[in-house]
Protein backbone atom coordinates (compact mmCIF):
# COMPACT_ATOMS: atom_id res chain seq x y z
CA UNK A 1 0.00 0.00 0.00
CA UNK A 2 1.19 3.37 -1.20
CA UNK A 3 2.31 6.18 1.91
CA UNK A 4 -1.71 7.91 0.82
CA UNK A 5 -3.41 4.96 0.85
CA UNK A 6 -1.91 3.87 3.75
CA UNK A 7 -2.52 7.30 5.70
CA UNK A 8 -6.30 7.12 4.71
CA UNK A 9 -6.20 3.20 6.08
CA UNK A 10 -4.65 4.07 9.20
CA UNK A 11 -7.47 6.90 9.80
CA UNK A 12 -10.12 5.04 9.15
CA UNK A 13 -9.45 2.01 11.12
CA UNK A 14 -8.42 4.38 13.98
CA UNK A 15 -12.04 6.33 13.75
CA UNK A 16 -13.76 2.96 13.68
CA UNK A 17 -12.59 2.31 17.27
CA UNK A 18 -15.46 2.68 19.98
CA UNK A 19 -13.27 4.87 21.98
CA UNK A 20 -12.16 7.35 19.43
CA UNK A 21 -14.33 10.59 19.01
CA UNK A 22 -11.90 12.01 16.43
CA UNK A 23 -8.32 12.91 14.80
CA UNK A 24 -6.52 15.49 15.93
CA UNK A 25 -3.60 17.29 15.01
CA UNK A 26 -1.54 17.10 18.38
CA UNK A 27 0.52 19.72 19.36
CA UNK A 28 0.92 22.42 17.26
CA UNK A 29 -0.49 20.72 14.69
CA UNK A 30 2.30 18.16 14.23
CA UNK A 31 0.51 14.96 14.03
CA UNK A 32 -0.43 15.15 9.72
CA UNK A 33 0.05 13.91 6.43
CA UNK A 34 0.24 16.00 3.78
CA UNK A 35 -0.79 14.81 0.44
CA UNK A 36 -1.94 16.35 -2.47
CA UNK A 37 -4.46 19.17 -1.82
CA UNK A 38 -4.79 17.76 1.35
CA UNK A 39 -4.05 17.96 5.05
CA UNK A 40 -4.95 14.43 6.78
CA UNK A 41 -4.27 15.27 11.02
CA UNK A 42 -4.29 12.75 13.31
CA UNK A 43 -1.63 10.69 11.43
CA UNK A 44 1.77 10.56 10.33
CA UNK A 45 3.12 7.81 8.87
CA UNK A 46 7.17 7.94 8.75
CA UNK A 47 9.93 5.53 8.37
CA UNK A 48 10.05 4.06 11.50
CA UNK A 49 6.65 4.95 13.01
CA UNK A 50 3.25 5.47 13.00
CA UNK A 51 2.22 8.77 15.12
CA UNK A 52 -1.73 8.45 15.87
CA UNK A 53 -3.28 11.49 17.91
CA UNK A 54 -6.32 11.51 19.21
CA UNK A 55 -9.82 13.11 20.73
CA UNK A 56 -10.68 10.33 23.56
CA UNK A 57 -14.46 9.49 24.19
CA UNK A 58 -15.14 10.21 28.25
CA UNK A 59 -16.34 7.06 30.15
CA UNK A 60 -13.45 4.38 29.59
CA UNK A 61 -10.12 4.12 30.88
CA UNK A 62 -7.72 6.16 28.39
CA UNK A 63 -4.79 3.18 28.22
CA UNK A 64 -7.30 1.08 26.76
CA UNK A 65 -8.59 3.35 24.16
CA UNK A 66 -5.00 3.88 23.09
CA UNK A 67 -4.20 0.42 23.51
CA UNK A 68 -7.47 -0.58 21.15
CA UNK A 69 -5.94 2.12 18.68
CA UNK A 70 -2.86 0.20 18.83
CA UNK A 71 -4.04 -2.65 17.84
CA UNK A 72 -6.23 -1.48 15.24
CA UNK A 73 -3.16 -0.30 13.37
CA UNK A 74 -0.33 -2.70 13.32
CA UNK A 75 -1.55 -4.82 11.21
CA UNK A 76 -1.31 -1.93 8.84
CA UNK A 77 2.37 -0.54 10.50
CA UNK A 78 4.21 -2.89 8.23
CA UNK A 79 6.52 -3.36 11.47
CA UNK A 80 6.67 0.40 12.12
CA UNK A 81 6.36 1.41 16.25
CA UNK A 82 2.78 2.82 16.61
CA UNK A 83 2.75 5.70 18.85
CA UNK A 84 -0.70 7.48 20.15
CA UNK A 85 -1.28 10.29 21.74
CA UNK A 86 -4.53 11.49 23.14
CA UNK A 87 -4.72 14.82 23.00
CA UNK A 88 -8.44 15.49 24.02
CA UNK A 89 -11.20 14.24 25.95
CA UNK A 90 -14.64 14.57 24.76
CA UNK A 91 -17.40 13.79 26.59
CA UNK A 92 -20.59 11.23 24.80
Amino acid sequence: MTGDGLAHAIAERVRSCPGVADLSGGPFGTVATYLPGERLKGVAVRDDEVAIAIVARAGRPLLDTADEVRRAVVPLADGRLVNVSIEDLEDS
